[in-house]
């Protein structure tokens, strides 16, 4: 006699008989709790229907940018079940709520086009709402290094916290916040390169350690173009290093090199460089970030206001 067929070998339709998926896995639904208006009291231990219109975002926001495609993927996940987790916000006032966590489920939400959304009511003031939004997104979200190191700075110049305080608030170690921190003295440059994962944050403290802003977004390009390792880079600076440090000790400038760099720089925000050689040779850079400064620059000129 054969062996009976047992039932997980008759897959999905086994363990579930004839009933329909659909019915089975429901949207999630916040019974009994009463929707948010100006006339309703609410316990902060309650999940509350909130409309749409009555949320606005979060003003500390650390999150710079979000994923149009996630965003989507996300709406549509919760069409089909509902939001699964409830956002967090305050009162602002009877009837307007400002998100303390949950921004992008909130967007998410209103693409998913829902008119009321489940959330927490908490009680607290602006410094509570920076310090629970900054540290839930450097817990629970995939911030750039960047972004991390900017939500560390504005909680402690915002909060007034020492880099131990702000340490503890974020359940890092002190060395690994001051190491973030130290990213925001990089060229602006770089900042964007570590931003979209052009270059590691291994690399970037690597480059810190030059102290030339030139040098280190040269270095920069070369990591990128070359694919260059944090070993490779450092091999490469301690190659350039010497001859360097001979070169800038041999160099002078006259004084009306700096009559050119300041009557020039004032165009470009102090963005420029010069280099002379012993023989009177030389390059002199401008870095500028938008056409205007441009435009002033030729303006000033012609009207011979240089």
């Amino acid at each position: 006699m054969g062996r009976q067929q047992r039932g997980l070998g008759k897959g999905l339709g086994a363990l579930l008989g004839d009933k329909d998926l659909s019915q089975i896995r429901k949207p999630v639904d916040y019974v009994n709790k009463s929707v948010v208006s100006t006339g309703n009291s609410q316990n902060s231990a309650d999940i509350m229907l909130i409309p749409v219109e009555m949320i606005e975002p979060n003003p500390f926001q650390p999150r710079m940018s979000f994923d149009a495609e996630a965003l989507e993927e996300l709406a549509d996940s919760i069409r089909t079940l509902g939001l699964i987790q409830p956002i967090t916000v305050r009162r602002k006032n009877h009837d307007r709520y400002q998100i303390i966590s949950g921004e992008r489920r909130f967007r998410a939400c209103r693409l998913a086009g829902m008119d009321e959304i489940p959330a927490y009511i908490i009680d607290t003031g602006d410094q509570g709402m920076l310090e629970m939004a900054i540290v839930e997104n450097i817990q629970r979200e995939d911030l750039d290094p960047i972004e991390i190191a900017m939500s560390y700075e504005r909680l402690i110049n915002e909060c007034n916290l020492t880099q131990e305080q702000m340490a503890s608030r974020v359940g890092k170690k002190r060395a690994s916040v001051t190491n973030f921190l130290r990213l925001l003295k990089l060229p602006a440059k770089i900042q964007h390169d570590l931003k979209v994962g052009l270059l590691s944050v291994g690399h970037a403290k690597v480059l810190l350690g030059v102290e030339n802003p030139e040098i280190q977004e040269r270095l920069c390009d070369m990591v990128i173009k070359e694919d260059l390792s944090v070993r490779s880079l450092e091999e490469r600076i301690r190659n350039l290093d010497k001859p360097r440090k001979k070169e800038s000790e041999a160099q002078e400038l006259p004084d009306e090199y700096f009559r050119v760099l300041e009557i020039v720089g004032k165009y470009f925000e102090n963005n420029i460089s010069l280099k002379r050689a012993t023989n009177g040779k030389g390059t002199m850079t401008i870095h500028f970030s938008s056409d205007e400064e441009v435009r002033k620059f030729l303006n000033a000129l012609e009207d011979s206001k240089i």
